[in-house]
């Protein structure tokens, strides 16, 4: 069963919108409801706002992978008297795992990147990883922001060589 246009449309909403906008627009409303309502969540507006922006980048692989999946083996399940749940524990969520992955890291990445909205909705004395480095730039270099750029710089090597070796390995 496919999703209505306009549900999918929501969902890739930050994708297609700049991120300056999404930005400013989720500042807005956090400040809206802050004064409308006196709630400040915090770092919880932070995480909100991350995983709002998140989402699409996250849905795109499950998506892919979803729609990859043969229905018959969810069929096979139910012929041999499998409950709708151990079908889905034991045959769909089995299949889906590379495509939750793959989504998690990658709104991992889109997170950790992400510095304009992170910059407008952190308050004070929220400092994320990419806001301590850009404040950090700002005076005479550190060995400090030397050493994790090297880490970082490592570790992107490290993931990028383990999906090689990964797609190398199925390949054959």
């Amino acid at each position: 069963m496919a999703w209505p246009a306009g549900a999918f449309m929501v969902i890739n909403l930050p994708l297609m919108v700049p991120e300056i906008i999404t930005a400013v627009a989720t500042l807005s409303f956090f400040a809206l409801i802050a004064g409308a309502f006196g709630l400040n969540f915090g770092i919880g507006n932070l995480i909100l706002a991350h995983s709002v922006f998140c989402i699409p980048f996250a849905y795109m692989p499950i998506r892919a992978r979803l729609e990859d999946m043969d229905l018959t083996l969810e069929y096979a399940a139910a012929d041999l008297y499998a409950t709708p749940w151990h079908a889905f524990r034991r045959i769909t969520l089995p299949l889906l795992v590379p495509g939750i992955m793959s989504g998690a890291a990658l709104a991992f990445i889109v997170s950790f990147d992400d510095f304009t909205i992170t910059q407008l909705v952190a308050g004070p004395g929220q400092t994320t990883l990419p806001l301590y480095i850009w404040n950090q730039i700002r005076r005479p270099m550190t060995p400090e922001i030397n050493a994790i750029s090297t880490i970082l710089l490592l570790v992107s090597i490290l993931f990028v060589s383990v999906s090689f070796l990964i797609a190398r390995r199925r390949a054959k």
